[in-house]
């Protein structure tokens, strides 16, 4: 679900549009909402609340019976109704292993990539700071 959930819509539309094609009953039609953003400082202090983050959540049933659910940042319907029939075949002995090569893989590739280009961007900012020794001048 992790993959599901952090790709581009664009990028699992690509990768997974024929799956989209499954007819499934809709649970839980697809809508959006507010989840409350927590943080703590330091990550051990009391925590607090940060903010609201829009999130968009669906579930679906296949004929077979199987639930799939997803949650996706943002408001976009579509990819939370594919990433919950995607959720959902990955649970189908059948069909678990087609997701993972069709789907999962490529989009784990696309999300590694990503990192990789902002890690080297970020790395290109980097700034190397040094302290000076104070002394008496001899």
């Amino acid at each position: 679900m992790r993959v599901l959930a952090l790709s581009r819509w664009d990028d699992l539309k690509k990768v997974a549009s024929y799956f989209e094609l499954i007819s499934c009953e809709l649970i839980r039609e697809p809508e959006t909402g507010l989840i409350m953003l927590r943080g703590r400082m330091g990550g051990t202090g009391s925590a607090f609340n940060v903010g609201e983050a829009t999130v968009t959540r669906c579930a679906v049933k296949t004929h077979n019976g199987i639930e799939g659910h997803s949650y996706v940042m943002g408001r976009n319907l579509q990819h939370a109704r594919l990433a919950a029939i995607c959720d959902a075949l990955l649970q189908d002995e059948k069909m678990a292993e087609k997701i993972g090569r069709l789907v999962l893989q490529p989009l784990q590739k696309i999300l590694i990539e990503r990192r990789n280009i902002a890690s080297r961007k970020a790395e290109a900012t980097k700034v190397d700071f040094f302290t000076l020794v104070r002394g008496e001048n001899d």
